[in-house]
């Protein structure tokens, strides 16, 4: 947006004293933002709730695409999974991510650096499966020009996470997408599920934390939509 307005790209010091990491509690786990560098600091409170939900899931083997930080799967590896693979594109991220576990005594991290519809389409085609898998893209849809495309890209990630499901596994699944409405969702979860072949049932339906409210007259309150889906 800055460049569009054709101001500087910039992080500066408004007052204060601002560290490159600042340590905060999460549950049992001790995290760190990078509010210099990191993208909204890395921190993503608004799925704060929603981590802690998909940890106590935790067991197996579980996998947490599109990571950054590693917040999903270190609430994994703290909830009892054995092994949590880390995809990301993003070196610096998976790197901070591994950094946290070791300060947390965690261990059972697969980190793997790459593009995410690449791997999870060269992944379902293979025997690997999961117990548990995340999906908390980016935001796809910037703006309603690219609405459409947008619903190809989550239906895609979604067909094949689902098509990487063991029976009985969870799939937590998100978006973050304000364009992308509920019924867009939904929408696209339904026909993803019917061309995975995979039949889920809907555990809960979910949204930002408690502490980003989402009022009924301010629609772009509700840019977060989730869902956490069980493979019957």
């Amino acid at each position: 947006m800055r460049a569009r307005e054709r101001l500087p790209r910039e992080t500066t010091l408004a007052f204060g004293d601002v560290p490159e990491r600042a340590a905060y509690t999460e549950g049992r786990l001790t995290l760190g933002a990078a509010p210099w560098h990191g993208q909204k600091t890395g921190a993503y409170l608004d799925q704060r709730e929603n981590r802690q939900l998909v940890g106590r899931l935790g067991r197996g083997r579980c996998l947490d695409v599109f990571c950054y930080h590693g917040g999903f799967a270190l609430q994994l590896l703290a909830g009892g999974a054995r092994a949590v693979v880390l995809l990301d594109s993003s070196t610096e991220a998976l790197r901070l991510a591994q950094e946290t576990a070791r300060q947390n005594g965690l261990a059972g991290l697969e980190p793997v650096e790459a593009d995410a519809f690449d791997w999870l389409r060269e992944a379902a085609a293979g025997t690997g499966r999961y117990d548990v898998v995340v999906l908390d893209p980016p935001a796809f849809a910037k703006d309603k020009a690219s609405l459409e495309r947008a619903l190809a890209g989550y239906k895609e990630i979604n067909i094949r996470a689902m098509q990487l499901l063991a029976p009985g596994g969870h799939l937590f699944t998100a978006s973050c997408s304000y364009h992308v409405h509920r019924g867009d969702f939904f929408g696209m979860l339904a026909e993803a599920s019917a061309d995975s072949g995979r039949r889920l049932q809907i555990v809960e339906i979910r949204g930002a934390s408690s502490d980003h409210p989402e009022l009924v007259t301010v629609p772009e309150t509700g840019y977060l939509k989730a869902a956490l889906l069980r493979a019957m």
